[in-house]
């Protein structure tokens, strides 16, 4: 059987991006594999980001919304799209030249994966590399391993439900069919932290084997003044909060998923603990950490309180 090529609508949410978005799009226009579109969203900008986008001309596409946030402008984006595939990119983040082919003939080849994903390189404001995403966590680190060099992996059973808990890869290096993000709903409203990671977990609640691409696909750009590095305490308080939603909008999945989210949840709760420590904010460190006792009771909750306890003795 022929398996049709792949069209790709590639989403780029903007605000206020005049000072990148031409290198984003154009990250994009050099691909080795072209894409069907590019959306660009403006949500809300008052710089010159409208100018920069229609100076592109095709097959660039510019949407303007009223500012509404990030996940409106990929929904925006997503609804708007005529590609079969999505791909999505950050205004001041980059593909790297083979992202959308490595993925395309995958998908051609191997038709039965659900979704695709990839491993991305951190780097500064100077272009320095900082490392990956797969590097950074276990999960990642053993999917390279197996693949012992090669450029792909199958990430299925266990492997998926530790990707839920450590995400190395996100929304830059996602390939996915625009009818599946429709059936999850798209990314979540009224988020402002952890959305791309809501709505690929929800992806990863539907599959039974995900397609990884192990060498880098995209470039992420880290920011010490953007929302989350400059705030990094009200980002991990808003985590709990985005994931503890999403566990109570997964009720139905079943039981390895529902282990899998409460993962997650311990995971940021653990990370906010451990920032407010940092801070010298011992009473908020155990409120923090305490309600993982009643949300998923055990040992490893445990684990974490004590451990959280013996930070507030030595900071005494």
């Amino acid at each position: 059987m022929t398996i049709a090529a792949p069209r790709f609508s590639v989403i780029i949410p903007a605000y206020n991006s005049a000072d990148t978005i031409s290198a984003a799009i154009d990250s994009v226009l050099s691909q080795t594999w072209p894409a069907h579109e590019i959306i660009v969203v403006d949500d809300g900008s008052t710089d010159d980001t409208a100018e920069r986008v229609r100076a592109c001309g095709e097959p660039v596409h510019y949407l303007h919304q009223p500012n509404a946030g990030v996940s409106a402008a990929r929904n925006c984006g997503i609804r708007a799209a005529t590609g079969d595939w999505i791909a999505f990119l950050d205004a001041d983040d980059l593909y790297l030249p083979d992202r959308l082919k490595w993925h395309a003939e995958w998908i051609q080849r191997e038709p039965g994966l659900i979704f695709y994903v990839g491993n991305f390189e951190h780097r500064d404001e100077a272009g320095n590399p900082l490392g990956t995403g797969m590097e950074g966590t276990p999960v990642g680190r053993r999917l390279l391993e197996r693949a012992g060099g090669a450029r792909e992996a199958v990430m299925e059973g266990d492997d998926i439900l530790a990707f839920i808990v450590h995400q190395f890869s996100d929304v830059r290096c996602l390939s996915v069919p625009k009818s599946l993000l429709e059936q999850v709903g798209g990314f979540p409203a009224g988020i402002a932290v952890g959305e791309d990671v809501y709505c690929i977990v929800k992806l990863c609640a539907r599959a039974r084997a995900i397609g990884v691409v192990c060498e880098p696909l995209a470039v992420y750009t880290v920011h010490d003044t953007g929302a989350i590095r400059s705030d990094t305490l009200r980002a991990q308080t808003e985590s709990v909060v985005t994931f503890k939603r999403l566990h109570s909008e997964l009720r139905d999945a079943g039981p390895d998923v529902r282990r899998a989210l409460k993962g997650l949840v311990r995971r940021v709760r653990r990370d906010w603990a451990t920032a407010l420590l940092r801070q010298g904010r011992r009473r908020e460190a155990l409120k923090a950490i305490a309600p993982g006792l009643v949300e998923n009771p055990g040992w490893s909750a445990l684990r974490d309180l004590l451990s959280v306890l013996r930070g507030v003795k030595r900071q005494a």
